[in-house]
């Protein structure tokens, strides 16, 4: 079984009229707002899904500001999965600081989402304030059982829309208050699990934590896969492919140069997911 972990599916409002949102909404426009960025629907990834040779995907919005928008968001994401049950798998995304946040988890997960993400701070850091925001959202997911995606990146190294200003330590803070929770870092974690190599503490403290592929072909080298493996363990190693960003074929092939066995892409491509939620 193949599970693309990170995509991200829009609306058809929001699809055809982008521009609309861009005033009221940077980070969107920052991400969106480049010629060429991709915005496709549910039937699109399905589609590229049976081309590809993706069994299920992982879906969700964009961390809206204005709870009108995620909501209606969220809806979508909710009908598509309710549309395709054995294909997509549902994930619910907003922006926590929403006063809204809380009841807006519960509406989704009530409804049959899998848990909350891609979570992502494009115009902060993962600061004190936003620890206390994530808290309650944090402890739903944690009673459920459910994990949570956060967006990452390297601190270091070329710029480009949608690097956020966080650091490693506020990724470390993240993980050391939530302990308990399944968190996946997405983008490889910004390189964190690198740190675990030290001898001390950094280790133990990521081990309810899993790093997501996402556009690691615009990152990383192939080797990537191997070094993870050998540094945090290959359970902990999801494949996401930030469709449609890139294509996941894109990554089957810099899979197929790592290094790695057949056993250990099968584990990476979909069995590591589907023990995280289940299946």
């Amino acid at each position: 079984m193949v599970i693309d972990f990170h995509t991200h599916i829009f609306p058809k409002a929001i699809r055809e009229n982008r521009e609309a949102y861009f005033s009221s909404e940077p980070a969107f426009k920052l991400l969106y707002s480049l010629p060429g960025s991709k915005l496709v629907g549910a039937q699109e990834i399905v589609a590229a899904m049976d081309r590809q040779g993706v069994d299920k995907s992982v879906i969700f919005g964009f961390p809206w500001k204005h709870s009108q928008t995620f909501i209606k968001h969220n809806d979508y994401v909710l009908e598509a999965v309710a549309r395709y049950p054995k294909r997509l798998i549902g994930l619910c995304c907003l922006d926590p600081f929403s006063r809204d946040a809380v009841t807006e988890v519960l509406r989704c997960l009530e409804g049959g989402l899998s848990g909350i993400g891609e979570l992502a701070f494009y115009q902060s850091g993962i600061d004190d304030s936003t620890l206390d925001k994530l808290a309650p959202l944090m402890q739903i997911c944690r009673d459920k059982d459910l994990p949570v995606l956060i967006h990452t990146n390297e601190p270091v190294g070329h710029t480009y829309p949608g690097k956020t200003p966080h650091t490693l330590k506020q990724i470390y803070d993240l993980i050391k208050k939530f302990p308990e929770n399944a968190i996946v870092l997405a983008h490889w974690g910004g390189g964190i699990f690198f740190f675990a190599l030290l001898k001390k503490e950094v280790k133990e403290s990521l081990g309810n934590v899993y790093f997501d592929t996402a556009a690691s072909p615009f990152l990383y080298a192939p080797e990537i896969y191997r070094y993870a493996k050998d540094i945090v363990g290959l359970d902990k190693i999801l494949f996401g492919s930030d469709f449609p960003l890139i294509n996941p074929a894109r990554y089957f092939q810099e899979l197929d140069m790592s290094g790695l066995s057949k056993t250990e892409i099968e584990s990476i491509c979909g069995l590591n997911a589907a023990q995280l939620f289940k299946l």
